[in-house]
């Protein structure tokens, strides 16, 4: 596998999970309150927080900023109530390796299923589970060949032309003459004036189509 788990806890809590990491083969990155450092520059699809590691003020604002919330593993059931950060699910003592094993694989899947589903374009995101561009508080719906469009336009790195947009998205051969780009490029600019108020997300010029 090539899933990473950030694991915040002590020396004590890092080699209890031994057992587990040989389980899962996982990579782990762990961090101690020695070690810590506010610079997490891994990709990391999952986190593990041991609660005594929760008294560290600065760990604690590390964890509340970052995007995916980690899984949580506490002593008791009150702890987690006493603690002002949601977290996306909770291991709670007694346990056992089947439970973590569950708990952790269901967190890196979700992570994985988020990052194919949320794609952020300029300053907008599409929900591709919703069919939505998002920028800010509003959004529009758009079909799945917008949103492919979208994504085809925006990976290029020049301007792609018809023909190579009908190929791609369409599977149309390159010599058919066809008015489908330009329809769907109209739309899509049409509904993103029309809410957002913006004619700068699409450009067309004599090379081809581009965001």
């Amino acid at each position: 596998m090539n899933n990473s788990l950030l694991i915040f806890g002590t020396e004590k809590f890092n080699n209890s999970l031994s057992e587990i990491k040989e389980f899962l083969n996982f990579s782990f990155v762990f961090y101690n309150k020695d070690t810590f450092t506010k610079s997490l520059t891994q990709t990391i699809n999952g986190i593990l927080v041991d609660s005594d590691f929760l008294n560290n003020i600065d760990i604690l604002d590390t964890i509340k900023n970052l995007e995916d919330k980690p899984l949580l593993l506490v002593k008791n059931k009150k702890f987690i109530s006493s603690i002002k950060i949601t977290f996306r699910d909770t291991i709670v003592f007694p346990l056992s390796l089947v439970e973590i094993s569950n708990k952790v694989t269901n967190l890196i899947i979700k992570n994985k299923f988020d990052e194919n589903s949320f794609v952020k374009i300029k300053e907008y995101v599409i929900d591709k589970n919703e069919r939505k561009l998002k920028k800010g508080n509003l959004f529009i719906t758009i079909t799945e060949k917008e949103i492919q469009l979208i994504e085809l336009l925006f990976n290029g790195k020049k301007p792609l032309p018809k023909n190579i947009i009908l190929k791609k998205i369409w599977k149309y051969a390159e010599n058919v003459d066809t008015h489908t780009v330009e329809t769907h490029i109209y739309r899509l600019r049409k509904k993103i004036l029309n809410r957002f108020n913006d004619e700068n997300f699409l450009f067309s010029s004599k090379a081809g189509y581009s965001i």
